[in-house]
């Protein structure tokens, strides 16, 4: 009975398979688990150190910062081996939040200083260091996947991956439940270990699968070579629209909810407490999808259909806010909508990676995952700016998101179709 429910589930997964994306959940597990973790912390600490009125600066700003960052990721990708980018970026931010954690713990710098000024430097830097830690490390992970599997067996072991990036991301929240016990520096601590543990997991894979080593030597296509791809490739502007166009959508509900989540909660504790709740909610339902629906549906109907069901549920999402404005009505409609996305759209986005060349999988890939998810939360963060009144954002943003989902529809059923082609075909985008 056993057998015949996993392979209902998960299709024909061998046991060699079934270690391999095991191992590559768990490092998928540490990542998430300590990017949710700070997530839920920073938009608590920017509004009670800078003020929840310039949150959609702070992502516009992020946009700006992420572009050299890009740039440097590029070159460092023909630089040094594939997983060894792992030891140089989680390195680098392992440093960083150790320095915040300190920075936040001091009496004047920290949060014990509860005057909001928006050139208080630690909520700023706090920011834009999460921000692109999430853009940089799960791109960089992805990328990596995409390189080392092929078609098929993605199918039926992605739903693992994603499985155990959902039991992190609850974890992380789950552990800012008790902000008001454990201290906001404390938790940075917490997620710093996090980060430090991906490079010795990365460590460990590749000396099991010798294969997920690059070669040395390879021909340097420099750092721009990604966005040239990415202009030149209609598939892969599809791709960046998959990737993308839910940001703007998620950018305009996200500040409304944490908008009224500030107005309803005192402390940075209580609002870290409430973000920490809302993403357990989130995370437990990608988790409870992932493990029964995420391989099923795939397999069973097909990526097209994955890609299209996305965005017409956000659309119903959509909806249902603009009948009902409130905090409640925002948390339960971001945890559907968060849920399904991390346990649905995002493992059928990462398997469009798969008939792509080494550079499209990490240098366009790096564009798309960075600065165009940057980028659209830019767009989402304008939206924002402009109805600086709640009501009017609710219903105006509600306007322009309807409006995004018919654009977005249109692309998920090129890329879906051109997806098919091209791995019947077995050809390769380079």
């Amino acid at each position: 009975m056993f057998d015949v429910i996993r392979r209902s589930l998960y299709g024909d997964l061998s046991a060699e398979e079934f270690k391999k994306f095991g191992m590559l959940s768990s490092i998928l597990l540490a990542i998430i688990g300590s990017y949710w973790l700070l997530r839920t912390i920073k938009d608590a600490i920017f509004m009670k150190t800078v003020g929840k009125l310039y949150i959609p600066y702070a992502k516009m700003t992020s946009f700006a910062v992420l572009i050299p960052l890009i740039l440097i990721y590029s070159e460092l990708v023909d630089l040094v081996q594939r997983h060894k980018l792992f030891y140089i970026i989680c390195g680098t931010y392992f440093v960083i939040f150790v320095g915040i954690a300190i920075g936040l713990a001091h009496p004047t710098i920290g949060l014990a200083n509860t005057v909001t000024d928006k050139y208080r430097i630690i909520g700023w830097v706090t920011y834009l260091s999460i921000e692109t830690f999430g853009s940089l490390v799960v791109a960089l992970f992805w990328s990596f996947v995409a390189s080392t599997t092929d078609t098929a067996s993605a199918k039926k072991g992605y739903a693992l991956i994603i499985g155990g990036a959902q039991i992190g991301s609850m974890a992380g929240p789950a552990l800012n439940t008790m902000a008001s016990i454990l201290g906001i520096p404390v938790l940075f601590g917490i997620a710093a270990a996090g980060i430090f543990a991906v490079p010795l997991l990365i460590a460990r894979f590749v000396t099991k699968y010798p294969y997920a080593h690059s070669p040395k030597g390879e021909k340097k296509t420099g750092p721009i070579e990604g966005l040239k791809l990415l202009l030149s490739k209609p598939y892969l502007m599809g791709i960046l629209g998959i990737a993308t166009l839910y940001e703007i959508i998620g950018t305009i509900l996200d500040y409304q909810m944490k908008f009224l989540a500030d107005e309803a909660y005192g402390s940075a504790e209580k609002v870290a407490q409430f973000l920490a709740w809302f993403g357990i909610a989130a995370n437990g339902l990608a988790l409870v999808f992932a493990f029964i629906g995420t391989s099923f549906f795939i397999r069973r109907f097909g990526l097209t259909f994955c890609l299209i069901m996305f965005p017409t549920t956000v659309a119903c999402v959509v909806i249902y806010v603009m009948a009902f404005p409130m905090l409640w009505a925002l948390f339960i409609a971001m945890v559907a909508i968060k849920g399904l996305s991390y346990a649905l759209n995002n493992p059928c986005k990462e398997i469009m990676y798969i008939p792509t060349s080494k550079d499209v999988k990490f240098k366009a890939k790096g564009w798309i995952d960075m600065f165009g998810g940057r980028s659209a939360k830019a767009a989402g963060s304008s939206v924002n700016a402009m109805f600086p009144v709640m009501a009017d954002l609710m219903f105006y943003g509600s306007i322009v998101s309807l409006g995004v989902i018919g654009v977005w529809i249109l692309v998920a059923l090129y890329v879906g179709r051109t997806n098919k082609s091209l791995v019947d075909s077995n050809t390769i985008i380079q």
